[in-house]
């Protein structure tokens, strides 16, 4: 595990020029323990371009937004990816990152785009919740209320959300005049998913008032649908994404689909540029950890089934006692109490 580790690190010095893109994902190392309260605090993050910099040090506020946004991208990406061979273990170092991460495959699509969706997402909550000086609730909606419900509350504020988010995430595509224009534009087409994803999460969510718990009045208000339903969108759309190539389309270069390039790619679809990997067996080069120790299921036919997870190579099965709360029983008023029991289960894992 610690030659991994190091073999991990190492990779960063070999990294291309826009895996700096997503450095911020790093702030989950150091950010935490920042009050961001003094404009040297903006440094700390090696990789930070120009506009990034400058957008901190104007905005300091953001900061605890934006981390927040780097740790709920890891959790809400392992999550999502947990049943697949690539669990999304390629930012679990970040800053430093994974060679996949490196060369515009659909694992990078994705992970661009949900980081950009996450810095939008945080900024629009925080806004809502009171956190920022700089911006409150979000506007009423222009749709009409309902016979039995009324606009109130206080709605997450996507329009601020979406202006700040994207002038942070897309800085370095747009300002950077190195590496492959290709890339640039997969990355800023793919942070443009990202955030379309999360428009059209915004959902109306109420609150009933009324004597005794009765819904006599709805007050209701427009939210975002939590971090994790957005990526799980992602997921579908990653599995669907598009190989593209970098050609003439007229006077101009554009990206289309390499297989079906009468047509213009979607704007709400992934695009990757490189093909991934099987991450089947360990290898450092392409960023692979492989399977081997991963837990399958034996009884699934999807992703996780131990056929797909182990890539043909069979598994080997364990036994664990777990213990549990069991037996619980209400108590009036007001406390439940409950036994522990313990079970025993069988645990498969690829060999």
């Amino acid at each position: 595990m610690e030659m991994r580790n190091l073999i991990v690190v190492l990779t960063v010095l070999l990294s291309s020029e826009y895996c700096g893109a997503i450095h911020w994902l790093g702030l989950t190392v150091n950010g935490s323990s920042v009050g961001w309260n003094q404009t040297h605090h903006c440094k700390l993050l090696d990789g930070l371009v120009p506009d990034q910099l400058q957008l901190c040090r104007r905005n300091l506020e953001l900061m605890q937004s934006i981390v927040h946004a780097a740790k709920q991208t890891k959790l809400a990406c392992q999550k999502t990816f947990s049943d697949m061979r690539w669990n999304c273990s390629s930012i679990v170092h970040a800053p430093h990152f994974t060679p996949d991460l490196e060369k515009g495959t659909r694992e990078s699509a994705v992970v661009f785009a949900l980081a950009s969706a996450a810095v939008s997402h945080s900024i629009s909550r925080a806004c809502a919740s009171g956190e920022l000086p700089s911006c409150s609730c979000g506007p009423a909606p222009a749709e009409q209320a309902g016979p039995d419900f009324r606009w109130g509350g206080c709605g997450d504020n996507l329009r601020y959300g979406l202006q700040m988010g994207s002038a942070f995430s897309d800085a370095p595509m747009k300002k950077s005049r190195s590496g492959s224009q290709a890339t640039k534009l997969m990355h800023l087409h793919n942070n443009a998913v990202g955030r379309q994803v999360l428009i059209d999460s915004m959902e109306t969510k109420c609150k009933c008032h009324g004597v005794s718990g009765s819904c006599s009045v709805k007050t209701c208000w427009k939210g975002l649908q939590d971090l994790n339903d957005v990526a799980a969108d992602l997921k579908s759309k990653y599995l669907a994404a598009t190989k593209v190539i970098h050609r003439h389309v007229g006077t101009r270069k554009q990206l289309v689909p390499r297989e079906l390039d009468i047509r213009p790619v979607r704007e709400s679809e992934l695009v990757y540029l490189v093909s991934s990997p099987d991450y089947c067996n360990e290898n450092d080069k392409q960023g692979s950890y492989g399977t081997q120790d991963r837990q399958c299921n034996k009884t699934s036919n999807g992703s996780d089934s131990c056929n797909l997870m182990c890539c043909g190579r069979g598994y080997n099965a364990y036994t664990e006692k777990i213990v549990e709360r069991c037996q619980c029983k209400y108590h009036w008023c007001c406390y439940v109490t409950c036994k522990k029991c313990e079970r025993t289960v069988e645990r498969y894992v690829c060999k």
